[in-house]
């Protein structure tokens, strides 16, 4: 019998991109995307099978904050150090070494051996020493993951004020807020693939909803039940969630009629069962085929959900709904704030039907108005506005 032969792993697979002075790039995925693994081989801890890697600058690097410290050295003796290692003179350590103490804040305890430091003051020296070397490029693995709120906007506003003066950032997040408002693309891996590239705000969404999806394949069935208003869920449709907080009485205001171009309102009266950690409101519109018109959640949208017990009531208002006439689908739901859990979702639960003028195709109808400029006709038409067609029906009637 011979031996099994074993299947060639690749961490990462033909992974390509550039990030230009003064931009930062943002990477997301699940744990074991190859994440971190892409920021060692930035970093220079390893070599690529294939391919290359090009870094032109001095290289900051935070892949384990803290990680490379020497435990019985100070925390100055290691701050030194650290800074050599980042490409600094000696000379040029020491002389920065107050800003470093200032920014990490530790004071009294930077000349304690660092074995005695807590993560989050390993963190805060690690971070302080990367960002005080004058780094070109600067690479970050998850660096708002550890530390307090104070010292969290404090990293937010360093990093915010490198970039605009020339620094490439490239930095692994789990979170999405800080991949929206610091990054200006992103690339989401998976099984060490890119799965999406481009604008970070548009990467942002396409993970964020591949992870609902991911959510609620994983999350039983609640079954159909009738909610406290009398509405029942049809019996084609799927509700799920762990029941935490569930959603008892969901009302489209003025009704699941309305014509094309008409606001929508949508209130969602929620009981939370049991003590919630700022739960996401999910509201979208998809047709009869799963297409999906409009998504909408409280996250993406930052409203500032708190923590929340017992029952109550949240609302959305759309001020023009432009949806081509046809009939549409309604889904509801609250989800965990990291989109790993669901807590009640109504899939495609309610029906919403738009009225209107037989239109072109596709889903939008917004209003417009086309004008035409014909000089040599026999008319001598100048440039006139044509009727749209509420008036061309109202023409025809005439």
């Amino acid at each position: 019998m011979g031996i099994p032969r074993r299947t060639e792993f690749w961490a990462l697979r033909e992974v390509s991109f550039d990030v230009r002075p003064g931009e930062m790039m943002g990477i997301v995925g699940r744990n074991g995307a190859g994440k971190s693994t892409l920021l060692r081989l930035l970093g220079g801890l390893g070599k690529p099978s294939e391919g290359r890697v090009q870094v032109a600058g001095r290289l900051g690097a935070l892949l384990e904050l803290g990680g490379g410290f020497i435990g019985d050295l100070t925390g100055r003796e290691n701050a030194i150090l650290a800074g050599v290692v980042s490409g600094l003179l000696r000379k040029e350590a020491e002389a920065r070494m107050d800003r470093i103490v200032a920014f990490a804040g530790l004071g009294q305890f930077i000349d304690e051996p660092v074995r005695n430091f807590s993560s989050g003051m390993q963190m805060r020296l690690a971070f302080s020493v990367a960002v005080h070397s004058d780094p070109q490029v600067l690479l970050i693995d998850e660096f708002l993951s550890v530390g307090d709120l104070a010292f969290q906007a404090k990293c937010l506003q360093q990093v915010e004020q490198m970039k605009k003066d020339g620094c490439a950032i490239v930095m692994v997040s789990q979170g999405m807020e800080p991949l929206r408002d610091l990054c200006d693309r992103a690339l989401w891996l998976k099984q060490g693939k890119v799965v999406a590239s481009g604008d970070a705000r548009d990467v942002a969404g396409e993970y964020e909803g591949a992870m609902r999806k991911e959510t609620l394949k994983r999350t039983v069935s609640m079954g159909i039940e009738t909610l406290e208003n009398g509405e029942e869920l049809e019996s084609n449709r799927n509700r799920f969630g762990s029941g935490e907080a569930k959603i008892v009485s969901v009302v489209l205001e003025p009704g699941s009629i309305i014509g094309s171009g008409d606001s929508l309102g949508v209130r969602i009266d929620f009981d939370m069962r049991g003590l919630t950690d700022r739960p996401v409101f999910v509201f979208s519109i998809s047709k009869g085929d799963g297409s999906m018109c409009l998504d909408l959640n409280t996250e993406t949208a930052r409203v500032p959900v708190p923590e929340l017990k017992g029952k109550g009531s949240i609302r959305l208002e759309l001020n023009r709904l432009d949806l081509a006439r046809g009939e549409y689908r309604v889904s509801v739901g609250i989800f965990r704030s990291d989109w790993k859990h669901a807590y009640d979702f109504h899939w495609e639960a309610y029906p919403l039907l738009v009225e209107g003028p037989v239109g072109g195709k596709g889903m939008l109808a917004p209003g417009s108005k086309w004008s035409i400029e014909a000089p040599e006709s026999p008319e001598g038409l100048g440039f006139r506005e044509l009727p749209g067609p509420r008036e061309h029906e109202n023409l025809a009637r005439k």
